[in-house]
């Protein structure tokens, strides 16, 4: 049969008959991207796919019948409270990250942890009662689907992880939509993982794996069959490197729940952030460790950022800030240096580097400061990233600290930093002051106290 053309809009999803230089929906330009799709139906051993019925016929409100959905736990506290307390069944979320990141990692192991749990859960009901279950329910109900590797290589990286073996977890390894659609249909498993979405292609579409309309389909038939079998799907989704998910930007709107997995590779914190959530808060997040043998969470994030050094060293400055609902400490270390070069070095590890130059004019400015004579580093102990207007007045006294030698070792800076070398408050400084004190740290400046930077730096000098 002849293929029908269509254009979608690659940035919202807008679907149109004909081509058009801007997007009806949206405004972006040259965003729309033909696609093909071919009238065929795909078929497997078993035959057809089982026909999805529509029911065309609204309802009203009181004759609903709804029953609260029990979340299941992931195995992780920190991802737990992440989802809202654990993940929904018939929920579809999109995990996404920078390659390399863990994504795959967290997801096996978290297959793991949820087929194992199951498994033991339906060894006890069959040693309570004699029940007739097909070999695949009975042995777990989690069923992890990778385009990008095999099954043995997947056996090979789970055996990696510092995890009970003991557990029947169901591996696929797989890139054609419309077989996996089947396959869940069939197995009808708990949890389905898919890893990843970008590797999914349909020979109902033309295209490869990784356009528009290949993602978009993906994801419109996942979606419709975890909610057609109340099954919860989590799809891993890559990003391109403006750290956007890559595919179709109606992706993110489609699903029910977006996380993002992000962190520095070459350090072992991983920060898991709700960017979407349904189900549950998006201002919460969840810390891990990425270690040799799997992801770890960290319960005390101040293990990871905080110095475990006693001793007083000039440039060494805390403060506090504020992932999600949660604050914790984060030391901030600063080196200035006289500079030979005419333009002299501006390094920022952790810290964005034009929010470092304006802290650098206002310290130049108002606490004259030979800064421009001044090579300038500074760094966030453990590979945190701050974006955190709180952070200024540490970056501040980290810098200061450093040229004139004082030490402030024990000293937590929270405020933000105006141009006018004023001191402005922050949100939840009543938790962050709290968080301080709760591992020993008395020694808190902040608005409460000071007025503008130079009030804070004499009083570092006279003390």
């Amino acid at each position: 049969m002849k293929p029908t053309t269509s254009f979608v809009c690659e940035n919202c999803g807008y679907d149109s008959p004909a081509f058009m230089g801007k997007c009806p929906e949206c405004g972006s330009w040259n965003s729309l991207r033909e696609i093909k799709i071919q009238n065929v139906n795909f078929k497997s051993k078993s035959g057809n796919f089982p026909s999805r019925e529509i029911n065309t016929l609204p309802k009203k409100l009181h004759e609903i019948q709804f029953q609260e959905k029990d979340r299941f736990t992931s195995g992780f506290i920190e991802m737990d409270g992440v989802l809202g307390g654990g993940i929904v069944p018939g929920s579809v979320a999109l995990l996404a990250g920078d390659p390399g990141i863990g994504k795959s990692t967290l997801l096996l192991q978290l297959a793991l942890q949820v087929a194992s749990k199951q498994t033991t859960a339906s060894r006890l009901q069959q040693n309570q009662k004699a029940v007739d279950r097909s070999p695949l329910a009975v042995s777990g109900s989690v069923l992890y689907i990778s385009g990008e590797e095999s099954e043995q290589q997947i056996k090979l990286r789970a055996n990696r992880l510092t995890m009970n073996k003991n557990n029947h977890l169901n591996l696929l390894s797989i890139s054609n939509t419309d077989a996996i659609v089947n396959v869940i249909d069939e197995t009808k498993p708990k949890l389905v993982i898919i890893d990843s979405i970008q590797t999914m292609e349909s020979e109902n579409l033309t295209g490869l794996s990784g356009s528009v309309g290949q993602v978009r389909y993906a994801a419109m038939e996942f979606i419709r069959v975890a909610k057609r079998l109340n099954i919860s799907v989590i799809i891993v989704g890559h990003v391109t490197k403006e750290g956007m998910v890559a595919g179709p930007m109606v992706l993110s709107h489609m699903v029910d729940t977006v996380l993002f997995l992000e962190g520095e590779k070459f350090t072992g914190v991983r920060i898991l952030r709700s960017l979407k959530n349904r189900f549950g808060p998006v201002d919460e997040v969840g810390v891990f460790s990425m270690e040799g043998d799997g992801m770890t969470e960290v319960k005390n994030p101040e293990s990871l950022f905080l110095s475990t050094s006693q001793e007083p060293a000039p440039g060494s400055v805390l403060t506090a800030t504020l992932e999600g609902r949660r604050a914790f400490l984060v030391e901030i270390q600063a080196l200035a240096i006289y500079s030979k070069l005419p333009m002299p070095r501006r390094v920022a590890s952790g810290v964005d580097s034009r929010r470092l130059e304006l802290l650098l004019a206002v310290l130049q400015k108002h606490g004259h400061l030979p800064i421009d004579t001044m090579d300038i580093y500074v760094n966030v102990a453990g590979g945190m990233k701050l974006s955190d207007p709180a952070a200024d007045l540490g970056i501040c006294l980290a810098i200061f600290s450093s040229l004139k030698g004082i030490p402030v070792n024990k000293t937590v800076g929270i405020a933000e930093v105006g141009l006018l070398g004023e001191l402005r408050a922050v949100p939840d400084l009543a938790k962050r002051s709290k968080e301080a004190k709760k591992l020993g740290y008395t020694n808190i400046i902040d608005t409460t106290k000071f007025k503008t930077l130079n009030q804070v730096l004499e009083k570092i000098v006279n003390s």
